[in-house]
């Protein structure tokens, strides 16, 4: 009787999900419980964090196969397959996209046009780090994908890696917003490295008024411009300025709310969570997020980022070697793409060393030139290596 007993209880545990428990999944809910204290805690990108953490939780249950099982002939598929192709078939980056266009105003950029070149400058980041993994043992078009990290543009960097490589999607991901939340902290020592007193306090005339006419023109403008020169961009580009075209002709009020709020909100939820599923499983018995390879994309956002910092600072100072109407250099890393938090940033800057200096709306040029910035160069990486 009680050996039966012992047999049965055997079975029941068997039948648990605990026999199939590995190490390296005990140590990922350490991770994910890492990511929600950032989170919510401290702060850091909350609306992604949170479900990222969460997603990545699941994917390390011993149900997650389960719950991911693709549909067959006699079978429906599990939730989050039908979830992830939302990633896998690249559509929520665009509509994270539509969202941000909604919100953005190109009022500063079109008012003082010179900020579009540190939008640009601030892409060194991507470019040079996609020359440095190949040093790592990533090939090009992993290379590319980690690059992107630098453009401080998290679907943008989603969008990139799960065309060029897929299988880094869940530490591309993770380092993308979690160095996104970590700007506050990344670009100070940065900028103040690179600027001296005098130039940290440099005023800016104050911006124009810029029409709704002029911000409508520059939308279709650059839009159609921007296609025909990268196509690849165009699902990101064209998502971006049909968000931006609702908000500025003022006769689409709902739909602008719409996607400011509804639309993005419940696609942050899926993207984060489908991020998240990517950072569990295994592949010949290699955990497919706990690996060396981690580390590497890590190591080289931090090296993308602060390359993006520098390359926006230092062109503000060449521009103004040549001009009469000088930039605060500071301005120059908000050409990074994490909008506002990077003008924020400049404006803080600025504000520290002189408290009537304010910077937020010069800031915005380069910030939201950054956002176009970062999906031309995913775009050409798309057109060249995919």
């Amino acid at each position: 009787m009680f050996l039966t007993a012992l047999i049965d209880l055997k079975e029941l545990y068997m039948n648990t999900g605990f026999p199939q428990l590995q190490w390296q999944m005990v140590l990922m809910w350490l991770i994910c419980g890492l990511l929600l204290y950032l989170a919510i805690v401290r702060g850091f990108e909350p609306l992604l964090l949170v479900p990222i953490s969460l997603g990545a939780l699941i994917a390390n249950l011993p149900a997650y196969d389960l719950m991911v099982m693709a549909p067959s002939a006699n079978e429906a598929g599990g939730l989050f397959w039908y979830l992830r192709q939302g990633i896998d078939l690249g559509i929520y980056p665009p509509l994270i996209f539509l969202g941000v266009g909604a919100m953005i105003d190109f009022g500063p950029l079109i008012a003082n046009p010179r900020t579009l070149l540190l939008g640009g400058a601030a892409q060194l980041g991507i470019f040079i780090t996609f020359v440095a993994a190949p040093l790592f043992g990533f090939d090009l078009l992993e290379a590319a994908s980690i690059g992107i990290i630098g453009g401080a543009d998290g679907p943008t960097s989603i969008f990139t890696t799960t065309k060029l490589a897929p299988h880094l999607l869940g530490p591309v991901a993770v380092a993308a917003y979690s160095y996104m939340a970590l700007v506050p902290l990344i670009q100070p020592p940065i900028m103040k490295l690179l600027t001296t007193e005098a130039e940290r306090k440099i005023r800016m005339k104050t911006l124009r008024k810029v029409s709704r006419l002029e911000k409508m023109v520059f939308a279709m403008v650059v839009m159609v411009f921007s296609i025909l020169v990268v196509p690849d961009a165009g699902p990101l580009i064209a998502m971006l300025f049909i968000g931006n075209l609702l908000r500025e002709c003022k006769v689409t009020e709902r739909l602008v709310k719409a996607a400011q709020n509804e639309i993005i909100n419940i696609v942050t939820i899926f993207l984060g969570i489908c991020v998240g599923l990517k950072m569990g499983g295994f592949h010949d018995g290699v955990h497919h997020f706990l690996n060396s390879q981690t580390l590497g994309i890590l190591f080289l956002g931090v090296v993308a980022f602060a390359f993006a910092t520098a390359g926006g600072v230092l062109m503000a100072k060449l521009m103004n070697v040549f001009s009469k109407n000088k930039i605060n250099p500071l301005i120059g890393s908000a050409g990074v793409s994490a909008v506002p938090m990077a003008a924020r940033v400049s404006h803080d800057m600025g504000m520290k060393a002189d408290p009537a200096n304010f910077l937020l709306m010069h800031a915005m040029g380069p910030n939201v030139a950054g956002v176009i910035g970062s999906a031309l160069a995913a775009g050409y990486f798309l057109s060249v290596l995919k």
